[in-house]
C-alpha cells in the first residue's frame, strides 16, 4: 500500500517530491489525498494530461526533467518549481512566457555526458547571470548521481555540490536524492529529494 510506503520514508525536513512519471492521475490523487502535494514530472506531455485531470486539487507541481525551450509556453505556468534550469536560452524563455516568477534550481553535470546540466567551471557565472530575470528566482542547486553503487562515489558528488552551495549562499537548496540514494543526500544536505520507484511500490 502507498501509505506503508510512505512509513518507510524518513524524509528528515527534506521536502519529498513524488516523482510521478510512471503512474496516473489516479495514482497521484491517492498519493495526494495520502498527505503528498509535491508531485513531480519530467515528460511535458504527460504533464499537460496529468495537470488537467487533476486542476480539482492543490497540487505543487514541480518539472524535474530536462524542458525544451520549444515546450517552456506549454508548461511554465503551470508548475511551481524547475529543477533543471542548465542555460541562458531556456532562461530567456522563461522570462518570455511565464506569467510568475518561478523558483529555479539550476542542473549541475555531476560529470557524466549522458546527463543535462552545466558545469560547475560555468555554475557560478550563470548563477549570477541569472539574477537580472525578473520571473526566474534561483533557490538552489540540483544534481543526479552517477549510475552506481558505490556510496563513496554518490556522497562525493553529493557533497561537491553541499560545498559548491555553501560557497555561493548556504541558505540556498539542493535538490538532490532519488529513491536508491536519497539516504546519502540526506546526510549531505539534500532539501529536496525526488522519489519515484519507492513510493509508488505495488501501484505498477
Amino acid at each position: 500500500m502507498l501509505s506503508d510506503n510512505l512509513k518507510e520514508i524518513d524524509a528528515k525536513d527534506a521536502t519529498i517530491v513524488c516523482a510521478s512519471k510512471y503512474v496516473g492521475a489516479e495514482s497521484i490523487r491517492k498519493m495526494y489525498n495520502l498527505g503528498i502535494k509535491n508531485m513531480g514530472e519530467n515528460r511535458v506531455q504527460a504533464f499537460l494530461g496529468k495537470y488537467d485531470e487533476l486542476k480539482d486539487l492543490d497540487i505543487i507541481w514541480h518539472f524535474i526533467g530536462h524542458l525544451q525551450t520549444n515546450k517552456v509556453k506549454d508548461v511554465i505556468n503551470k508548475i511551481e518549481y524547475l529543477h533543471s534550469l542548465d542555460s541562458i536560452k531556456l532562461a530567456n524563455e522563461i522570462e518570455k512566457y511565464s506569467m510568475k516568477k518561478i523558483k529555479c534550481f539550476i542542473e549541475i553535470n555531476s560529470g557524466e555526458e549522458s546527463k543535462s546540466g552545466i558545469d560547475y567551471s560555468e555554475a557560478l557565472n550563470f548563477y549570477n547571470e541569472l539574477k537580472k530575470y525578473s520571473k526566474i528566482e534561483v533557490i538552489g542547486f540540483m544534481t543526479m548521481a552517477p549510475n552506481t553503487t558505490d556510496e563513496k562515489i554518490i556522497k562525493g558528488v553529493f557533497m561537491r555540490l553541499k560545498d559548491f552551495k555553501d560557497s555561493i549562499d548556504p541558505n540556498l537548496k539542493l535538490s538532490m536524492g532519488m529513491s536508491n540514494d536519497y539516504k546519502i543526500a540526506l546526510e549531505c544536505g539534500a532539501t529536496h529529494i525526488r522519489l519515484g520507484s519507492i513510493l509508488w511500490k505495488g501501484e505498477y
